[in-house]
């Protein structure tokens, strides 16, 4: 297995996911947004996490999170571990994700066209959404003689840089781009000449080629290829990768032989949601 690769927003880059100025805003109410990114520092493969640690993760004080792991706690959010003296997430929490997935009908639909390109490719096809400067993993398949990516459903991945992030960029209106790009500037401005560049990049090889790529620009030995699309019922728009170690998985594979199949996933996924 590759080693797995997990990715969480620091509180100030979720500050500025947030929205800017959101302190400003007379609705915005701060208590429960600091609840909210306490809740997003709990990453897929973390059993339990001390006050400390996410203080540390949220960039609060400690007194901050003592609180919010208190209330969270009573509110089904968070369980404490006595023999820990951690905290795990809740089954409030679960009810929340598990009630955001049944909604989306694309994933069931998905999983039998996403599996049948795994076995194909011998990689791992994944769908996920977009969460602030992120993309959450919402159904994953692996073939089973694949050497693939540790990565599963809950998993995190960064926007700027991926294949899967970046077919989300090109996607979205330009307007809705614009906002976006200004929110990865401002979290990473000592990278954002490479990465703005990467993504233009990126935005003209999706209007080329209908997808977009990652050739070792996330991780030195990960390629993949994504497409983006709006699933429908007012959703907003979400992207099927295929991805893996580039040893197994050259470029040239995945453009000449990867990236029609998953043009056409993606267009027997859109006529059966009659998008």
């Amino acid at each position: 297995m590759i080693k797995k690769i997990t990715h969480i927003a620091t509180a100030s880059e979720q500050s500025v996911q947030a929205g800017g100025n959101a302190k400003e805003d007379r609705h915005f109410v701060t208590a429960l947004a600091r609840g909210l990114e306490l809740l997003a520092c709990f990453r897929s493969g973390d059993k339990a996490l001390g006050n400390q640690e996410l203080a540390e993760r949220c960039q609060l004080p400690k007194s901050t999170v003592s609180r919010l792991t208190y209330t969270l706690t009573k509110t089904g959010h968070l369980d404490y571990v006595d023999s820990l003296g951690k905290y795990r997430l809740g089954s409030a929490t679960l009810a929340l994700g598990s009630a955001m997935l049944a909604r989306l009908d694309v994933r069931q639909l998905a999983r039998p066209l996403m599996q049948e390109l795994a076995d194909f490719s011998q990689g791992m096809v994944s769908l996920g959404m977009r969460d602030r400067l992120s993309m959450i993993y919402v159904e994953n398949c692996r073939s089973q003689t694949a050497l693939t990516l540790s990565l599963d459903v809950g998993s995190r991945i960064p926007l700027a840089n991926t294949a899967m992030g970046r077919a989300i960029l090109a996607e979205m209106r330009a307007d809705e781009r614009s906002q976006l790009l200004t929110q990865i500037q401002q979290a990473d401005e000592a990278h954002w000449q490479t990465v703005a560049k990467e993504i233009q990049l990126s935005i003209s090889e999706y209007q080329e080629l209908g997808c977009c790529t990652s050739f070792g620009s996330w991780q030195k030995d990960v390629n993949a290829i994504a497409v983006a699309f709006y699933p429908g019922n007012g959703m907003p728009p979400v992207s099927i990768n295929c991805g893996g170690p580039a040893f197994t998985l050259s470029s040239s594979f995945l453009l000449a032989e990867v990236r029609p199949r998953l043009l056409d996933l993606v267009r027997r996924l859109k006529l059966s949601l009659g998008t």
